[in-house]
């Protein structure tokens, strides 16, 4: 039996794409080689890598005035990468702050230039997204900085902000969950891990004349430039996370695309949110109802005991990953788009059961 994967990440990969690298891993489009040991000057890899492109820009539609990278070193490399080759001396890099990830972004610009907090929500334990704040006076300011969605706290931004400078997002743990509208950002960036595959890959969606502005005292692998002059394909990409990546999103888009895809996560989430809503206070969520995510749901029970039992038991039931990060405790599942909507309908169900048993 399949576990009920609820990790936080990495995260779950859709069946149906674990089944077909599964029966291609030996033998890739009858080259007699596994996709892991194509060269990736072929023309077999090249057709991956075109296709991870090509799909990726058709689901999210991403216009042609933007490229589309897929480097590595994670989202935590771009929180250096983004300050060395847009943060400019006399200008600020902007920040706005959810949570953990978003503080280590601002540490690494920290290192690298001026920078300024625009609004937190660190006092209240980030259990909200900030909506009061204002971006006058930053016209001159190097670009501004958001992530748009919290694992550790499970909030996540429902409108995003209208920016007077480039608007930069870590959508690491959102991305291809509901629809965006690309073109209000100026660069988008997402570690493969929660939504769009493996680990090992990082998508960078970013504008071109954005691009253009980058400094160019920057060590040659770390400009984005280098990477968008060859396609990616500056040094060895990550061969095979990128063959995942591309089977993730034909997945994704057998599944009707972003629409469909946004509904079924409104409806998983809506289970366990009703569990949670349901439950007389047994279950409290961390996250304020304006800020909830579709992709974490953070919640916690009445004390320390229920929790550790709570989760014995779901484990006894398959239930995987259900522990809450130590900033928040108590306990979270994550319902990325991998995660089958019969596995959260089973949780809000143990859910229920374990309330009546224990309130």
């Amino acid at each position: 039996m399949r576990a009920y994967n609820f990790n936080a990440g990495p995260a779950a990969i859709p069946l149906e794409v674990l089944e077909r690298a599964q029966k291609e891993l030996v033998n890739f489009n009858n080259t007699g080689m596994s996709v892991m040991e194509l060269s990736h000057r072929s023309k077999d890899y090249e057709d991956v890598h075109n296709r991870a492109n090509a799909l990726l820009r058709e689901l999210l539609g991403i216009p042609d005035s933007y490229e589309v990278l897929f480097l590595q070193g994670g989202a935590s490399l771009q929180f250096s990468m983004i300050p060395m080759n847009f943060l400019k001396e006399n200008e600020t890099a902007h920040y706005i702050l959810t949570g953990s990830w978003s503080e280590k972004a601002l540490k690494e610009a920290k290192a690298l230039g001026e920078t300024r907090i625009i609004a937190s929500s660190k006092d209240s334990n980030y259990s909200h997204i900030p909506t009061d704040y204002s971006l006058d006076g930053i016209e001159d300011g190097a670009y501004l900085h958001i992530t748009s969605n919290n694992t550790i706290y499970g909030t996540q931004w429902q409108d995003y902000p209208t920016s007077p400078i480039p608007l930069i997002a870590d959508m690491s743990s959102d991305i291809l969950c509901k629809e965006i509208d690309v073109e209000k950002f100026s660069m988008i960036y997402a570690g493969a891990q929660k939504n769009l595959g493996p680990s090992g890959v990082t998508v960078v969606i970013a504008k071109k004349d954005f691009l253009a502005r980058a400094q160019s005292n920057v060590p040659t692998i770390l400009k984005y430039s280098t990477h968008a002059d060859n396609k990616s394909l500056y040094n060895t990409p990550p061969t095979f996370a990128i063959y995942m990546l591309s089977l993730v999103l034909e997945w994704a888009k057998a599944q009707g695309g972003i629409k469909a895809i946004q509904k079924n996560n409104e409806e998983k989430a809506g289970y366990i949110y009703a569990a949670i809503d349901d439950s007389e206070g047994f279950y409290k969520a961390h996250a304020t109802q304006d800020s909830r995510s579709l992709m974490n749901i953070t919640f916690t029970l009445p004390n320390e005991e229920l929790t550790k039992k709570f989760l014995a038991e779901a484990k006894e039931r398959h239930f995987i990953g259900l522990a809450g990060h130590r900033s928040v405790g108590g306990c979270r599942a994550s319902t990325y788009n991998a995660v089958p909507k019969e596995a959260c309908m089973a949780l809000a169900e143990f859910m229920n059961e374990f309330r009546n048993q224990n309130k």
